[in-house]
């Protein structure tokens, strides 16, 4: 029988249960701060900043899922729960918001039509597959698996912040759409449009028996080797763009949203953890290191492959 203490005297499992409980608090702090920042200025509920009731929604969510979830040890609603918390949250703040205008309809649509597309297609995902490896590990310790439900909920939080700090505003003459809103729509719609058949074109590809073992260099593919991702960029920086007219003060907080998204997909859990995966399975390939050599890791390459 071997001991749980390392030579320093230190508990393995006292350690992990401290980095857990320190990444809990680190994120709901983070969130506390956004909210409080977003909430500026914006309208109440209750005596209750609006914008700040949204966020606390998308904590609790997490937290209600969990508990059935933990006490089941299963990850099966994990992902849907993210998706349906943008959606709630969004309706809720709609109809709680003093007044809500062409913007605030605007930026609902926006979040709720990509959280109904991004639901249904990781649920499809997850109901082909039967589970989701990434959980194997922590779905049996409840702390652990308490913290990933928890840095969900600040996903979302961080991710919507800037549709639902505009939504949630004060009472005061909204400004009209003007053309900074246009070109929001119309990023927004490219954006939405370029992940879609991304994503379908790589759904199409590992359909195919053909393409056991491969990788796809195909459709958006051949222009970019994440291009759903920068469709995923593309269509926030969107949002952020229809919302910046109607910010003040601490509410342009709001701008954390496609910096966060930015910073998510490129540099933590999107681009990385693919590249790292896609060079261990085809690294050396001769046709995967031309793939590599001659396309970009997220801009579409607006010349012909």
């Amino acid at each position: 029988m071997t001991s749980d203490i390392t030579p320093g005297g230190t508990s393995t499992a006292g350690s992990k249960n401290r980095a857990t409980i320190i990444t809990i608090a680190i994120a709901l702090l983070i969130g506390a701060l956004v909210a409080l920042a977003g909430s500026q200025g914006g309208a109440e509920l209750a005596g209750f900043p609006l914008y700040a009731w949204a966020v606390a929604a998308a904590f609790l969510i997490q937290v209600l899922v969990y508990l059935p979830s933990a006490a089941a040890k299963t990850e099966r609603f994990f992902d849907l729960t993210g998706s349906a918390t943008f959606i709630v949250v969004t309706i809720g703040l709609l109809i709680a918001a003093p007044a809500p205008d062409a913007r605030s309809w605007i930026l609902g649509a926006m979040v709720i039509l990509w959280a109904l597309r991004l639901g249904s297609f990781l649920f499809a995902r997850i109901h082909r597959s039967g589970s989701d490896d990434r959980f194997d590990d922590i779905k049996g310790d409840k702390l652990r698996f308490l913290r990933v439900w928890i840095m969900q909920g600040l996903w979302v939080s961080l991710t919507a912040a800037a549709a639902w700090i505009a939504i949630a505003g004060g009472t005061a003459e909204r400004e009209p759409i003007g053309w900074l809103g246009i070109v929001g729509i119309v990023i927004w719609v490219a954006g939405f449009v370029i992940e879609v058949v991304a994503d379908l074109q790589k759904n199409a590809f590992k359909a195919d028996p053909a393409n056991k073992g491969r990788f796809i260099r195909t459709g958006l593919w051949s222009r970019s080797r994440h291009p759903n991702y920068f469709g995923e960029i593309l269509l926030w920086v969107g949002v952020a763009i229809v919302a910046v007219p109607v910010l003040v003060g601490w509410q342009w907080i709001a701008l954390i949203s496609p910096v966060f998204v930015v910073l998510l997909l490129s540099k933590v859990s999107g681009v990385p953890l693919l590249e790292a995966k896609a060079d261990k399975k085809w690294g050396g390939d001769a046709d995967y290191e031309e793939y590599k050599a001659k396309t970009p890791v997220l801009l579409l390459k607006l010349t012909r492959p």
